[in-house]
């Protein structure tokens, strides 16, 4: 069973790092301003401002801060400020068994997706695909914030995740698998393989959305994974949005589903309301879930944090 981090309440301190791509100091900002509307207190990172191009830093500063947060015992979550590129480089500098022996609720999504499977992977951590600081606005969505807290501030199980009202979830090929969540962002797990921090889905519910990209690269991408035995080893999936996916060659995200996924033979979901959208499902990497394709449900099966 997978370490479950302490429950997030009122009052307590969010750490806010940036661990890929930089953000601008006024948005860092007026964001945590918020947070702290919101009844938590903030702390930063020591070089969550910084800007080394496309980096937020170099790889060891930025993984210099993520560690202090996981020091520091007044820490309940660490919220990076935004993913872009460049989370995979700060692997080797973190310390697993540290980590693991002071669990903290780490959410995020885009790029971020790597860490919160390694660290799954390495610490035995469950992780939020969830929000990031660039999300705390008057704006989002409140279902995004109630995903969020139902995931980080309950204790509740059995927790079946659903869209927003008007976006069905849709089962594609039929089956009842149970088993840990694995995955997010597509683009960021295959610049990982070959790498000793490839995703694991060997017994998995494997997760994939995308933003940004065409459908003949999307295809790229998940024949990519195919090749490398991700699909063989899971025993369901779940395929998320393709936000501002442009059709290619005629093909859409919806014809690279139909002919490229449901061939696979995996029990089968799509359109969860998934990172890049507006509507952001809480999605726990490495908690048990049951993913029933007979009736159209996605239910974690336990407490994702822990007093």
């Amino acid at each position: 069973m997978a370490i479950r981090p302490t429950i997030l309440q009122k009052g307590d301190t969010i750490g806010v790092v940036t661990l890929g791509s930089p953000l601008d100091a006024n948005v860092i900002d007026t964001n945590v301003n918020f947070l702290k509307s919101m009844g938590f207190n903030v702390i930063l990172g020591q070089y969550v401002y910084s800007q080394n191009g496309f980096l937020a830093g170099t790889d060891q500063e930025r993984a210099y801060d993520l560690m202090r947060m996981f020091e520091n015992n007044q820490v309940k979550m660490i919220l990076p400020t935004r993913g872009g590129v460049g989370v995979a480089g700060i692997l080797p500098y973190l310390d697993y068994y540290l980590i693991q022996s002071n669990p903290k609720i780490v959410s995020g999504y885009s790029d971020i997706t790597v860490l919160l499977n390694v660290l799954y992977q390495y610490s035995n951590l469950i992780t939020f695909q969830s929000l990031m600081l660039i999300d705390f606005t008057p704006q989002t969505p409140a279902y995004s914030y109630n995903q969020f807290f139902s995931a980080t501030s309950s204790l509740a199980f059995y927790r079946q995740i659903q869209n927003p009202p008007g976006m069905p979830l849709v089962s594609r090929v039929p089956g009842n698998v149970v088993g840990p969540i694995v995955g997010g962002n597509l683009t960021s797990f295959v610049d990982t393989l070959g790498t000793s921090f490839e995703i694991d889905t060997r017994g998995k519910i494997l997760l994939l959305e995308e933003t940004h990209e065409p459908v003949n690269t999307v295809y790229r991408y998940m024949n990519h994974l195919k090749l490398a035995g991700k699909f063989e080893e899971c025993i369901g999936i779940i395929m998320g949005q393709c936000t501002d996916c442009p059709v290619a060659y005629g093909k859409s995200y919806e014809d690279l589903i139909q002919e490229f996924v449901v061939p696979l033979g995996k029990p089968l979901m799509t359109n969860l309301a998934t990172a890049h959208g507006p509507y952001k499902a809480a999605i726990p990497i490495g908690a048990i879930a049951n993913l029933n394709t007979f009736n159209s449900t996605l239910t974690v099966m336990e407490p994702t944090v822990s007093y």
